[in-house]
């Protein structure tokens, strides 16, 4: 099953609360009336794509649809999906294809940035990519031995120091290694924190301004965020992005949320890219984002 069908399977929740009133509303014959636009805008919202873009999004819809003279609701649906579309910001190039580069990640405790950096090591190994990882979350119990696992299954090294060490210098310290065996990306994984500490997020600035300084090659600094967070979510990625200027972001766990319309608000709201999505446990289930199949998978466009 490709990743566009697993995707469309795996939306069943979000879709699922979409659909009964999507039905509704786009039923043959059905008039774009003001009960119809209202009821549009209410689902979207409902949908945590963000309440500003949805309003933005219906009114333009609406005036296109009069000044065009379209005649019903089943008309709109296309116009609809491609608008959503366009609330993506896409980037110029894959981020993971752009080597060398030096990519830390970066989020809040149980996001799954541990899993996602294993699996993008994986993945950029099999497309014959030589890879270093760095475990510079020194303070969660498992993180170390979680990165290792990953390590082993991509035949990568690991730059790690005992539990408590400062994260800056394992991150200096893969920095290093990485130019000296030449590597095509270092993947960094740093320890989960609390967007509302002030100090753990001066920390992470520290993380963050470390690395940068220190590595030759492109640096990137990408969110990893858990979709189930709705709302709370987006405001995570606003002060993550004021403090560290992220690059991307990736969005984990969209197969366990009702609400997978949060997606479009943090690319939308924070001008990012959206580089990869999970939605599942298997290292298949991270995959490359595509708005369209996105958009589609979540609106029942395929079904």
């Amino acid at each position: 099953m490709s990743l566009r069908d697993r995707l469309s399977a795996r939306l069943s929740k979000s879709r699922q609360r979409l659909n009964e009133s999507m039905n509704i509303l786009f039923q043959r014959g059905a008039k774009l009336d003001d009960s119809f636009w209202d009821n549009l805008e209410e689902t979207l919202i409902l949908s945590d794509m963000g309440p500003t873009a949805c309003m933005e999004l219906v009114e333009e819809l609406r005036d296109e649809t009069r000044r065009q003279a379209i005649p019903d609701a089943e008309s709109v649906r296309e116009r609809l999906i491609s608008k959503i579309v366009d609330l993506f910001v896409v980037g110029e190039a894959d981020l993971f294809d752009e080597a060398p580069a030096v990519i830390l990640f970066v989020g809040i405790n149980g996001a799954g940035k541990t899993t996602t950096v294993g699996k993008l090591a994986k993945s950029a190994v099999d497309d014959g990519h030589s890879v270093l990882l760095g475990s510079a979350d020194t303070f969660r119990a498992a993180a170390i031995e979680q990165l290792d696992e990953w390590a082993a299954r991509a035949n990568v090294d690991v730059v790690k120091r005992e539990r408590g060490s400062d994260p800056a210098s394992v991150c200096f310290e893969a920095v290093e290694r990485g130019e000296q065996v030449g590597s095509d990306f270092v993947l960094i994984d740093t320890a989960g924190r609390l967007h509302t500490s002030d100090d753990l997020m001066r920390e992470l600035q520290k993380v963050v301004g470390v690395t940068r300084k220190r590595s030759r090659v492109p640096v990137k600094v990408v969110l990893v965020i858990d979709a189930t967070t709705g709302q709370n979510g987006l405001e995570q990625a606003k002060v993550f992005n004021k403090a560290l200027d992220l690059d991307a972001v990736i969005v984990t766990k969209l197969d366990g949320t009702a609400k997978g319309g949060i997606a479009v608000a943090i690319s939308n709201e924070l001008q990012l890219p959206i580089v990869r999505i999970g939605i599942g446990e298997s290292i298949d289930d991270l995959g490359p984002f595509e708005p369209r199949d996105f958009v589609e998978a979540l609106l029942g466009a395929q079904d």
